[in-house]
């Protein structure tokens, strides 16, 4: 497949909800765990992909704080399978200078792979080419109330006022106000912390709480195909679709600027996409 797109028309940040993997090996006649590995694979080649292409930021949703439902049996190889996959992503990120960050609960998750999770934020602290977020235990609703947790520890000790929490600190191009709040959130400090790309695959449209906050004006992409299937062609596709999309953020259209991801961090911060037609 043909790749034509500007690159200024690109998102900065892409982030993804790899679903299906389940499915993609039932109906294969295959077992669960099969399903996950190819769809790990999959995703660290579309990650591999996002960087090649110049892409900044890439949020990887790998387990919701939902996804403790599951059978014991299932969240446990699911957690072995983090442990390797954050691992391999390590040595890519510290060769291709991208800062590893985990997004979500870090109380729950097994001592072992809370380990390699900090090891990863700590050796890739320094870069700043890429940033892969990893949304592992995470879930936007849970995202906000512990961000207003420490955002009230905070002003109880004297160190915000209520007014600070809800000043605007920036706006995406002279938009989109950005609060002094998003401070306490998971992406704090990121220079592209709000998606102007959500995919979700395997034909599933809701977003099931992720990135509740940051996903205000995000452009959804909804693929039909299982994530192992998602593959550097389906990735493509979504870049394209994005790029001919025409972003308002609530107001009227422009000439320029507007349309795709073009466009730099304004005050510290990326732009984002609102939804088609709003």
């Amino acid at each position: 497949m043909t790749f034509s797109v500007d690159k200024t028309k690109l998102p900065k940040h892409v982030a993804i909800i790899p679903d299906g993997n389940r499915r993609w090996a039932h109906s294969r006649n295959l077992p669960t765990l099969r399903g996950h590995t190819k769809g790990f694979q999959a995703a660290n080649a579309v990650i591999r992909q996002a960087r090649d292409l110049g892409i900044h930021t890439f949020t990887l949703w790998a387990f919701s704080t939902e996804n403790w439902n599951r059978s014991e049996t299932e969240v446990n190889y699911l957690m072995r399978l983090y442990e390797e996959n954050i691992s391999k992503n390590l040595e890519e990120a510290l060769k291709s200078e991208a800062r590893i960050v985990h997004l979500g609960r870090k109380d729950r998750i097994p001592g072992g792979l809370q380990e390699i999770l900090k090891e990863a934020e700590q050796k890739t602290a320094h870069f700043t080419k890429h940033i892969l977020n990893i949304a592992l235990d995470y879930g936007g609703h849970d995202e906000i109330l512990r961000a207003v947790t420490k955002a009230t520890k905070d002003i109880e000790s004297g160190k915000l006022t209520p007014q600070e929490l809800t000043q605007e600190v920036a706006k995406y191009k002279g938009k989109y106000p950005i609060y002094k709040f998003a401070d306490y959130l998971d992406t704090a400090g990121q220079p592209y912390p709000y998606p102007d790309l959500i995919i979700r695959t395997s034909g599933e449209q809701r977003l099931s709480g992720y990135l509740s906050w940051q996903s205000a004006y995000s452009e959804f992409y909804f693929a039909d195909v299982h994530m192992p299937d998602f593959k550097e062609a389906e990735f493509k596709k979504a870049l394209i679709d994005f790029a001919g999309r025409e972003r308002r953020f609530g107001g009227n259209a422009k000439s320029s600027g507007d349309a795709g991801g073009g466009g730099a961090a304004a005050n510290g911060a990326s732009k984002t996409a609102s939804k088609k037609g709003n």
